[in-house]
C-alpha cells in the first residue's frame, strides 16, 4: 500500500468513526493541535533541530497514545464547516524542506504512515543547496500524498519587509511551486512565525485559505485563519512530557485581542483579552511572559489584562496564558511579538 493510499485510508477509517449519527449534537467544539518541526538531528542548531530519539518518542505517543492524526487540510475543512473532529485531534507541520527532513524525518513519518504538510521555502531549492531538498524530492513526496505548502521564498522574516519586498517574495514562492509542483500552495507558514497585520493582509491577497505562525495555542472554529498557532518542537523543549502535555491541550477561546498588532509599537505591550465561552475558573488563568515568568492579571468578569513588569529585548517574544481543566488537561493560548531594533 502507498503511503498516500494508506494515510487516506486511515482518514477515512477515523471520519467514519467520529462522524455522529444522525439528528445527534456535537458534544463539544471541535479543535485540533498542530506541531511544527524544522530540522532534524542537527546537533549544532539546538533551537531549530530536534534530536532524533526525541522525534522517534514523539511518533510513538502519537501511533500509541490515542490521538487522532489528520491531515492538516482535513482539520481546517472540519473547523470551517462545523464537521466534527475526534478529541485529541493533531496535525504535523515541518518548515524548510531541509535535507536532515527527507533523510530523518521522512522515513519515519512514512513508516508510522502519518500525514503531514511540509511548508517549502523555494530559494535554497532553486540554488540546489545541499542542505536543502531539491525539486525531484519535492515531488516524490507531492505523489505520495504530503501537502506542500508556502513558506516564502527564501527562510528569512517578512515581518520588517516594505510591503512591496514581502508582497514580491510571496509572489515568487508561490510561483515556483505553481511551475514545479503543478500547484499553487493554499496554505503559508510565516517564516520564523513572525507576522504583522499588514503582512497578514498580504497573505489575504495572496490567496492563502489559512496562515501559520510559532505561538503555542490550540485551532478552534473561530481562530484568526491568517494567525493560526502551533506548537515548536526543538531539542530544547522537546521531551516527551511536554509533547504529550502539547497535544492534550484544548483551546483557550479569546477575542478583543490587545495589541492587534504583533509588530510592537509599545513596549511592553499592553496585552489584553476577552475569554469567549464557558471554559472553567478563569481565576486560575496564568500568563507567562519570555523572560518574566509568572505575570500579574487583572480581571473584570471575562476580560483579562495582562501586565507584563518589562520591555521586551528587540526580536521574538513569547507569551503564554494556560488554564486547567477538572480533567487535567490545560487550556491554552499565546502570543508571539515581533519587537523592533530602534538602533536599526
Amino acid at each position: 500500500m502507498t503511503f498516500r493510499r494508506a494515510v487516506f485510508t486511515a482518514t477515512l477509517a477515523v471520519w467514519a468513526l467520529i462522524a455522529p449519527p444522525a439528528g445527534r449534537a456535537v458534544a463539544a467544539e471541535a479543535s485540533a493541535v498542530v506541531f511544527a518541526y524544522n530540522r532534524f538531528g542537527e546537533d549544532q542548531s539546538p533551537g531549530s533541530s530536534i534530536r532524533i530519539d526525541q522525534f522517534e518518542a514523539h511518533l510513538d505517543e502519537l501511533t500509541t497514545g490515542g490521538y487522532a492524526v489528520l491531515p492538516l487540510p482535513a482539520i481546517l475543512d472540519a473547523l470551517k464547516t462545523g464537521k466534527p473532529l475526534p478529541d485529541r485531534a493533531v496535525a504535523i507541520t515541518v518548515d524548510d524542506a531541509t535535507r536532515s527532513f527527507y533523510t530523518q524525518a521522512w522515513p519515519r513519518l512514512r513508516a508510522a504512515n502519518l500525514p503531514f504538510t511540509l511548508f517549502v521555502a523555494t530559494d535554497p531549492v532553486d540554488r540546489n543547496a545541499g542542505t536543502h531538498m531539491t525539486w525531484g524530492e519535492l515531488r516524490q513526496l507531492q505523489a505520495a500524498g504530503v501537502t506542500i505548502g508556502g513558506l516564502g521564498a527564501t527562510t528569512e522574516t517578512l515581518v520588517e519587509n516594505t510591503p512591496e519586498e514581502a508582497r514580491a517574495e510571496l509572489r515568487r514562492m508561490a510561483d515556483r511551486l505553481k511551475a514545479e509542483l503543478g500547484r499553487a500552495p493554499a496554505l503559508f507558514a510565516y517564516p520564523e512565525g513572525e507576522f504583522s497585520r499588514a503582512l497578514q493582509g498580504l497573505a489575504a491577497e495572496q490567496g492563502f485559505t489559512a496562515a501559520f505562525g510559532q505561538q503555542s495555542g490550540v485551532l478552534y472554529p473561530r481562530a484568526d485563519l491568517r494567525a493560526l498557532p502551533r506548537f515548536v518542537m526543538n531539542e530544547s523543549y522537546g521531551s516527551v512530557d511536554r509533547f504529550r502535555l502539547a497535544a492534550n491541550a484544548l483551546p483557550l477561546p479569546v477575542s478583543d485581542l490587545t495589541p492587534d498588532d504583533p509588530l510592537l509599537t509599545v513596549n511592553p505591550p499592553p496585552l489584553g483579552f476577552t475569554v469567549s465561552g464557558e471554559v472553567g475558573d478563569l481565576s486560575r488563568l496564568a500568563c507567562f511572559a519570555a523572560g518574566q515568568g509568572r505575570t500579574r492579571l487583572e480581571r473584570i468578569e471575562d476580560r483579562v489584562e495582562v501586565r507584563i513588569s518589562d520591555p521586551f529585548p528587540p526580536g521574538r517574544a513569547r507569551v503564554n496564558c494556560t488554564l486547567p481543566t477538572p480533567e487535567g488537561r490545560w487550556r491554552w493560548f499565546g502570543v508571539q511579538f515581533v519587537i523592533p531594533d530602534d538602533d536599526e
